[in-house]
């Protein structure tokens, strides 16, 4: 491989892990270019990371500007590298050979992007770490528009927490949307598949990443995942996506059933807040807007959007 590869991390209130995970990034064995960060709110800013490295270039931005596809997009524009791999500040890559991993898969010159498996954490909750093992598993694979009958939304699952994207396909493809609430990396992946390119899974590429969320905010993400679901009806009125979370709902709790029953209610009520939240999201549009602003986890989002 011989593709020149940059790192785009947006950042919010960053804490030592930001510093853990660009050190791992400037010891991988096929190295990065640069490592573009966009930070919001400056006062929380730690300057001694600027000083890791001179790959590490920062810009800040005020937190109203920032936009999940909008904000990526930006950072985007300032590389030239081949390949851009964009990742969350809290995912950790799990070895050195993060980069390279996710690299393979592009030599494929119809495979636009290429995500990562994630692993749990440590601190990560039972019920949790079987679903990232449902949603990550171990063998890797390419998915393209004939997938679209057998796997359905599946097809279009990419997640930007550690995601590489060919630039020059990415810039054909118009980019990210923007604005958008969330979920910009499905519904690029969506576009990729439209136009007749390849979405990759590369499990081989692993970062150590999970969230321990209370129900309150299930509720919020699947709100606003829905509320990206149903502003693209061209990309998400076709496939449907109630149908693998019940897949997840009734193979976690058979798992669970054999192994440690008393969590079945967590069980219950975690996938009854994502529900909930989800089918809210689906219906903003005859929500009141004090109840969505509740419900949303982005609320500078509607301040842009009803501005």
């Amino acid at each position: 491989m011989n593709k020149t590869v940059d790192v785009v991390i947006p950042t919010f209130h960053p804490d030592e892990k930001l510093c853990t995970l660009l050190k791992s990034l400037l010891e991988q064995k096929y190295p990065v270019g640069h490592i573009l960060i966009m930070n919001t709110q400056q006062e929380f800013w730690d300057s001694k990371i600027e000083g890791l490295s001179e790959k590490i270039i920062v810009e800040h931005i005020e937190k109203s500007r920032f936009d999940h596809g909008g904000t990526r997009h930006q950072a985007l524009l300032k590389s030239r590298a081949d390949v851009v791999i964009f990742m969350t500040q809290d995912a950790l890559p799990a070895d050195d050979h993060l980069t390279e991993q996710l690299l393979r898969p592009l030599e494929d010159q119809e495979v636009a992007v290429s995500y990562a498996r994630q692993l749990p954490a440590e601190d990560c909750a039972y019920i949790e770490r079987y679903t990232r093992g449902f949603n990550y598993p171990a063998a890797s694979r390419v998915k393209s528009k004939k997938d679209l009958n057998r796997l359905g939304i599946k097809t279009y699952f990419c997640s930007d927490v550690c995601a590489a994207y060919d630039r020059n396909i990415y810039l054909q493809l118009g980019g990210f949307e923007r604005p958008v609430i969330f979920n910009e990396d499905m519904i690029m992946a969506a576009r990729i598949i439209q136009a007749g390119y390849k979405v990759a899974y590369a499990a081989k590429a692993q970062v150590i990443h999970s969230h321990n969320y209370s129900g309150l905010r299930q509720i919020s993400r699947n709100f606003d995942l829905a509320v990206s679901q149903a502003d693209h009806p061209e990309i998400f009125s076709g496939v449907s996506s109630e149908g693998e979370g019940i897949r997840l709902v009734k193979q976690t709790a058979s798992y669970l059933a054999k192994r440690r029953p008393w969590l079945l209610p967590a069980l219950i009520w975690q996938s009854g807040c994502k529900y909930l939240g989800y089918r809210l999201g689906k219906r903003y549009k005859s929500l009141p807007l004090g109840l969505i602003l509740r419900l949303t986890d982005n609320k500078e989002y509607w301040k842009r959007r009803l501005s």
